[in-house]
């Protein structure tokens, strides 16, 4: 196959080595991803569903890989990244939509952040979940507005979360793997389970997320990719690293919900509850490395959720700020301040929170993903680069299967 030319030079397909290097972002969102909400609307899945719903693991990846390299296209070809494309295009009040709505999601993911936080305080020290929540809220701000003692911590906090995918997998084979005839079933029978739009739509909105490809081409901007890596090969790997790593890790979680909660008939509606998915291959232990999994995740999520929105926010009004700028830092501050006052006023428990935020967070595929949709459809935004039929086609099967599911599950609720 001949080298495409881009700007007038030959652009060649990158060697695996040289893609590791060139990979980032993508791993950046898997950790902003993998929260308290992933882990707990995972659960709840397999926990409430069985096998039944594993298919969506097939659309998720699927619609996951296409709002990444959707939104990487158009970043690179137009030079903008998306609420600043959007803008361009569209005006300001599309792109203040766009960035509110982009931003609301992340806020809802925020709250489930505090609140996991605080559950797994209360599974690690016995305590009250909105005490534990108080306690690490101080401690993230204190590593975030002390310089160089957020990225040490970050490497504690990567480490809970390696601990967290290994026991999860280790306790798939400790009760035997998953029974392979009813995965198989469960994958290849689309069917909707009575009750499950709700679950459905917050797993989906948490593994494949629009604001995760907007927010990406962000990113992008501080990893320094050129035009050129949207044709050698990186940001076709980045997006893949991204959903795969995200797949692997909460379709972990759905298969022991399914094989360890599901056949006693056990639905998830406390943290302890949580701890029960790892007790097969924990004993004893499993409370307090569900505790830490929880702790470690949201932990790790809560800033990179809170800082995203808050880029977004700005986008959406056209202020450029960097990632760690003091406008960004100080916008962070507040938004958990207002956060924290809304989790502790809940009445509820901590993982129903949890379960609410995560479906809240659908709100941004609507707005930012219509704008989206209609960018990679624009003759001059590919202009020069081919007509992408095939992406085209993607973007827009994923738009509206998300727009789908959403309607429907907000017409349940009314």
């Amino acid at each position: 196959m001949a080298n495409i030319i881009v700007d007038g030079k030959e652009v060649r397909k990158l060697s695996f080595l040289e893609l590791l290097k060139k990979v980032g972002p993508g791993i950046i969102l898997t950790g902003v991803v993998i929260g308290p909400g992933n882990i707990t609307m995972s659960a709840m899945l397999g926990a409430n569903y069985g096998y039944s719903m594993v298919w969506l693991i097939l659309p998720i990846m699927f619609m996951g890989i296409a709002f990444m390299i959707t939104s990487y296209r158009i970043g690179m070809l137009t030079g903008m990244p998306i609420i600043h494309a959007i803008r361009h295009y569209y005006g300001k009040w599309a792109a203040i939509v766009a960035g509110v709505a982009t931003f609301l999601s992340c806020f809802f993911f925020t709250l489930g952040n505090i609140t996991g936080t605080g559950a797994g305080m209360q599974l690690i020290f016995n305590i009250n979940w909105k005490l534990g929540a108080l306690i690490m809220l101080a401690v993230l701000m204190y590593c975030y507005f002390s310089k160089g003692v957020y990225s040490k911590v970050e490497k504690g906090i990567l480490i809970c979360i390696l601990a967290m995918i290994v026991a999860f997998f280790a306790t798939l084979g400790a009760v035997g793997g998953p029974d392979w005839g009813e995965f198989g079933y469960g994958l290849s029978h689309w069917t909707i389970a009575t009750g499950s739009l709700a679950t459905a739509l917050g797993y989906i909105s948490t593994n494949a997320s629009v604001t995760a490809g907007v927010y990406g081409t962000y990113l992008g901007l501080e990893k320094k990719w050129k035009k050129e890596d949207l044709f050698n090969g990186t940001m076709l790997a980045d997006s893949v690293v991204h959903v795969v790593s995200v797949i692997l890790i909460s379709g972990a979680i759905v298969l022991v919900g399914a094989i360890v909660l599901h056949p006693q008939g056990l639905t998830i509606k406390q943290p302890a509850q949580l701890a029960e998915l790892l007790s097969p291959f924990m004993g004893d232990a499993a409370k307090y490395m569900m505790g830490v999994a929880l702790l470690g995740a949201g932990f790790s999520s809560l800033l990179g959720n809170t800082q995203r929105g808050m880029v977004l926010l700005n986008a959406g009004f056209d202020k450029a700020v960097g990632l760690e700028s003091k406008p960004i830092k100080w916008g962070c501050f507040v938004c958990i301040v207002i956060a924290t006052v809304i989790c502790f006023l809940y009445d509820g428990s901590p993982t129903q929170l949890i379960f609410i935020a995560n479906v809240a967070t659908a709100i941004a595929t609507p707005f930012a993903g219509f704008f989206i949709t209609l960018m990679i459809f624009r003759k001059d935004v590919n202009e020069g680069y081919g007509t992408p039929r095939m992406l085209q086609f993607a973007m827009l099967i994923s738009y509206l299967f998300v727009l789908v599911i959403t309607g429907f599950a907000i017409a349940k609720m009314f």
